[in-house]
């Protein structure tokens, strides 16, 4: 297909235009006009840009691509040679970051939501933007649930339990760096929180309002909506989609 018509069709379904972002969405670095071969990955690190030229691609469709706010704007050191790796082999570099996360199918939230195996799963109100945090019903435990995450995640996680909590129904969660909405999520009737990344504060804060909260890793509590958006645009489309999960710990 050509590659404006898949732009249009990604910005149309994500919804991109209503969304304020810290980033651009979509097309982040021009390359092949025809697209029939895509590299999906979370983050457009040189390794992911390496196998995409090594499997031929044309195209690599990530959450984290370029282009942050705050970000220094000149192209020297490792992002002039990231780019440059995509231009002298003629690749797209396409991203969205927010859009990924909150999308009611393909998203970084809906596609944890399923693997944790919620039920009646809605937006938290009041986050903006709708779908950033998610809330949802489950019948286990605080351990059930945390074996549940590292089974299908392959992480350890980092947990700290609430007092006196033995069944667990009702939970919130927002994949990758989430840390800061588990005040919403707590005030919200959560009896834990998930995401995937923990700051310094966020075991006192779970600790003083009473909610569980769970740490599972930012990278790998985000694998799971551009791989589930990539096989989408394979079976929509016909287009070869290779999902590289480049390891990270974090």
């Amino acid at each position: 297909m050509q590659r404006q018509q898949l732009i249009s069709y990604l910005d149309d379904e994500l919804k991109t235009r209503l969304i304020k972002d810290y980033c651009p969405n979509g097309l982040q670095v021009e390359g092949s006009d025809t697209v029939q071969h895509i590299v999906t990955g979370v983050t457009a690190s040189q390794r992911l840009i390496d196998v995409a030229i090594e499997k031929g691609a044309d195209t690599v469709l990530v959450h984290h691509g370029y282009f942050w706010k705050g970000e220094e704007p000149t192209l020297t050191g490792m992002k002039r040679r990231r780019i440059g790796s995509l231009i002298q082999h003629n690749i797209n570099l396409i991203a969205y970051h927010l859009p990924v996360d909150v999308h009611p199918v393909w998203g970084n939230n809906a596609q944890l939501g399923a693997l944790m195996g919620c039920n009646d799963i809605s937006a938290l109100p009041g986050v903006d933007p709708n779908g950033v945090v998610m809330q949802g019903k489950v019948n286990t435990t605080f351990e059930g649930l945390i074996g549940t995450l590292e089974q299908a995640l392959g992480r350890t996680c980092v947990a700290t339990e609430a007092a006196a909590q033995h069944e667990i129904t009702r939970i919130a969660w927002c994949t990758g760096g989430g840390q800061s909405f588990i005040e919403q999520a707590a005030m919200a009737g959560a009896q834990v929180f998930i995401t995937g990344e923990v700051s310094e504060q966020t075991i006192h804060i779970a600790r003083e309002m009473n909610i569980g909260f769970i740490a599972a890793g930012h990278h790998a509590t985000e694998r799971y909506g551009i791989k589930a958006l990539g096989e989408h645009l394979a079976s929509e489309f016909g287009l070869r989609v290779d999902f590289v999960d480049i390891d990270n710990p974090a």
